[in-house]
């Protein structure tokens, strides 16, 4: 009875710790969000003072009108869900196929690009960008949006690649065998019963590709000169004086409005991650 009964200790203590570290963890990753929402509501009387506040003691709007009435920021963030979009739409398009091949087929020409795939994520920004951006000279394609799309689907394609492939490993090849059955070719077999079952690894290389768009700083700084063309984390800079000295008001205020469109992003997508459509096909 006592060992038992130690055991339950054991166990609750061990549950209690978890949940300490995860309320913990909620914590750190809420940290910023509050921190923007916090500095955004206040004064610039407030926010000099000594002694910091988390609640604003006199909340105001006057950094979101100022931020707005400064930057175009509508503009901005229409041209950054421009390119964020269409480079994750890309990039999965050119990732699924790639993937499959890679997935389904054993050879030594497969080994050899996963492992160029590999390699290729430790490259260094700079090093990408130079050979990127004379390449997009030559096609007049710098200073321009699609410009930009092409830079962050060449830099997300990879990663993505590699994250499709290991997903539809997981495919069972049952399903393809009976396809094939029915008549079915290669890419009626991909686009009809692959992709609709790594629907949860699209959405994956969906958001990571959107993510990794809409926070891109330095390609977008390296192409994008015409302040008419500059996506929204350009903009952002603006609101740091030539001194440096960022004003910090306006530009968590912006900055506050930057991460809506992520977080309605991930609510919209975030319904594909739920597993279980492999198991049903399989019951099925």
């Amino acid at each position: 009875m006592a060992a038992v009964t130690a055991t339950r200790v054991r166990r609750a203590a061990a549950r209690t710790g978890q949940y300490a570290a995860l309320l913990c963890y909620l914590v750190f990753l809420a940290f910023p969000l509050v921190w923007l929402l916090s500095t955004a509501l206040k004064t610039p009387q407030e926010m000099a003072l000594l002694d910091p506040t988390w609640i604003p003691l006199e909340p105001t709007l006057a950094n979101f009108a100022a931020a707005f009435g400064e930057q175009d920021l509508v503009g901005a963030a229409r041209r950054s869900l421009t390119v964020a979009v269409c480079s994750a739409v890309l990039t999965v398009l050119l990732a699924l196929p790639a993937a499959y091949v890679l997935a389904r087929y054993r050879s030594v020409v497969n080994r050899i690009a996963m492992s160029w795939v590999l390699v290729s994520q430790v490259f260094p920004f700079i090093l990408v960008i130079i050979a990127l951006f004379m390449i997009l000279r030559q096609f007049g394609l710098v200073n321009s949006l699609v410009g930009l799309v092409l830079v962050h689907a060449t830099w997300c394609l990879p990663f993505v690649l590699w994250m499709l492939r290991g997903y539809l490993r997981g495919i069972p090849r049952v399903l393809e065998e009976a396809a094939a059955v029915d008549g079915a070719g290669r890419w009626r077999t991909l686009v009809s019963v692959v992709a609709p079952l790594a629907a949860p690894g699209v959405a994956a290389a969906l958001m990571f590709g959107f993510i990794s768009s809409w926070n891109e700083f330095l390609f977008a700084l390296i192409l994008l000169k015409d302040p008419g063309v500059q996506t929204l984390p350009l903009v952002l800079v603006a609101f740091t004086g030539p001194e440096g000295v960022a004003r910090l008001g306006p530009l968590a205020a912006a900055s506050l409005m930057a991460a809506v469109p992520s977080l309605v992003f991930f609510a919209f997508i975030q319904r594909r991650f739920r597993g279980g459509l492999v198991d049903g096909a399989v019951k099925g």
